[in-house]
């Protein structure tokens, strides 16, 4: 019988062929099933992900991300393609979400934090490039930084322990959840490889690689 998804290796990482034929919900299922059984072979790792054999909508690309990553230890990077055309669709569709968002979170900043800025917002924040050295961000919800963090960030200001801070890369001089602080002097420290979140649990800061859309971490708190 022949599989409605397969699997290829690449240098870069993984091609995923999938099924034109099948139904789209009954290939979610498959993909599951798929990785789930390939999980120990793949391990815990960053690669790229290309899919491949059917077209898909940026959604349905970033629930098939979701599914794989929900489903096996794999941390995918980014989505890559041969069609030219991919790149500004995902960039049209993170923009019309960001939007969204914006109303949802109560502010975005679209832009790079400089040394000496400081970012704050009642609720939650989500920045649209670097936190630079120097630069600080405060919010009473959550902190998602889509680009690098460098400097210092403090998450649940008001005391709400259940805040997360999560970046694309992460080297801070500080991090903050309520009473939680982690500080690393002016060279900071790597918090993990590729994006992560940062978060409270038994009296203490703990840190985990993003796993699941950065966008579940942008609702408002």
């Amino acid at each position: 019988m022949k599989s409605s998804v397969v699997i290829k290796g690449n240098r870069a990482g993984m091609t995923v062929i999938l099924d034109p034929e099948v139904p789209y919900q009954q290939l979610l299922g498959d993909i599951a099933a798929k990785f789930e059984e390939s999980a120990r072979f793949w391990g815990s790792v960053q690669m790229t992900l290309t899919l491949a054999g059917r077209p898909l909508t940026p959604e349905q690309e970033f629930q098939i991300v979701n599914v794989i990553t929900d489903h096996s230890q794999i941390e995918i990077l980014c989505l890559v393609d041969q069609d030219a055309s991919r790149m500004r669709r995902c960039e049209k569709a993170l923009n019309e979400k960001l939007m969204e968002l914006s109303s949802m979170t109560g502010q975005f900043y679209k832009g790079c934090l400089r040394a000496g800025e400081h970012l704050e917002s009642e609720a939650s924040i989500v920045v649209i490039g670097d936190v630079e050295k120097g630069a600080r961000v405060t919010a009473r919800g959550n902190v998602v930084v889509l680009g690098d963090l460098r400097g210092s960030v403090t998450a649940g200001a008001a005391g709400n322990e259940d805040a997360v801070i999560a970046a694309l890369d992460m080297v801070p001089t500080q991090v903050k959840i309520a009473g939680f602080a982690a500080r690393f002097g002016d060279r900071g420290k790597r918090l993990g490889r590729g994006p992560v979140t940062v978060y409270a649990e038994k009296g203490e800061l703990r840190v985990r690689s993003l796993k699941k859309s950065i966008f579940d971490l942008m609702k408002p708190n």
